[in-house]
């Protein structure tokens, strides 16, 4: 486990230095630079500018300096923001969008999950059925569509939940809704169409032949063996709701790193672009590693020599 654990350590920090390789290329093939919105400058100013952050240096130069950097832990100063870095800006950030993750994950796990495996007790009961169609309603509506319709809801027409910013646990209970329900319904139509599918395995008829009690076979052979392709998808699923969504966190007005990420496209702030994408692609690269491991725990054939 151990070499397998350093390989993958490996292998994710190859995956690190391509994405931002490829992250720092394609933001130098956009049109413009990141002061063409201010004002008509000086030349005078526009050079100092310019050099204050290193872009009067060759393309490769400032390539190796970002690479420099990034190997130290420095993600560089941020264009927009003055005199603050991209690190500071993700320390303050990053929290507030780890927080609202983790409700988030925790609405995906209860929802997804209950109402997926309650959905299988009886198969095409009345409460089957609507499960079915609630969670095709939940995947087809877009979260901007979602969280407008809570707002409307809860924050306008009832009045008991506040409609935006980040003050208390209040506040976070739609936004979190938001994000967990689609992925939720995602999760509940997968977990039923999994374990339907782990019940009709002959194994399983082995063991009913065999006078097992169905509690058993559901937790002990049909559960174990089903979870599988929830684990496969469920690893990116939640690197993404911990590390925020971008349109969420815009509607609710939640300074998390979604929202400045949104604002540095629009600033042209290429050193948080590249920040955020980094921090994405390494909680990415930690769920990949988290859903081998528990391969390795639901399956023993999966785990690594």
């Amino acid at each position: 486990m151990t070499a397998f654990l350093l390989r993958r350590l490996f292998s994710g920090a190859i995956v690190l230095f391509v994405v931002a390789s490829l992250t720092f290329g394609i933001l130098q093939l956009v049109p413009g630079g990141p002061f063409d919105k201010e004002k008509k400058l000086p030349a005078e100013i526009l050079a100092n500018i310019q050099a204050k952050y290193q872009l009067d240096q060759p393309l490769w130069k400032q390539y190796l300096l970002y690479i420099h950097g990034l190997v130290q832990g420095d993600l560089g100063p941020s264009y927009k923001y003055i005199d603050r870095n991209v690190n500071d800006i993700l320390k303050e950030t990053l929290p507030v969008s780890a927080q609202l993750g983790t409700l988030a994950l925790l609405v995906t796990l209860i929802l997804g999950l209950g109402t997926g495996i309650s959905s299988t007790i009886r198969p095409n009961s009345i409460f089957d059925r609507l499960v079915i169609f609630l969670s095709t309603l939940g995947i087809s509506i877009p979260n901007f569509v979602l969280g407008a319709g809570l707002i409307w809801g809860f924050a306008l027409g009832l009045g008991i939940l506040p409609a935006a910013r980040w003050e208390s646990f209040n506040h976070a209970i739609l936004p979190a809704l938001t994000l967990g329900i689609p992925s939720a319904a995602f999760l509940a139509r997968l977990t039923r169409s999994s374990i339907l599918e782990a019940a009709g395995e002959d194994y399983v008829q082995t063991a009913r032949a065999k006078g097992l009690s169905e509690n058993r076979i559901l937790t002990k052979h049909i559960l174990k063996n089903s979870l599988i392709p929830v684990v496969t998808v469920f690893g990116p699923l939640a690197a993404a709701l911990i590390t925020g969504s971008f349109i969420v966190e815009h509607i609710f007005a939640i300074p998390g790193m979604g929202r400045f990420f949104v604002t540095a496209v629009a600033n042209r702030d290429y050193p948080l672009i590249m920040g955020v994408t980094l921090v994405y692609t390494t909680f990415l690269v930690i769920a990949n590693l988290v859903v081998d491991i528990l391969y390795s725990l639901l399956d023993p054939r999966m785990r690594p020599n």
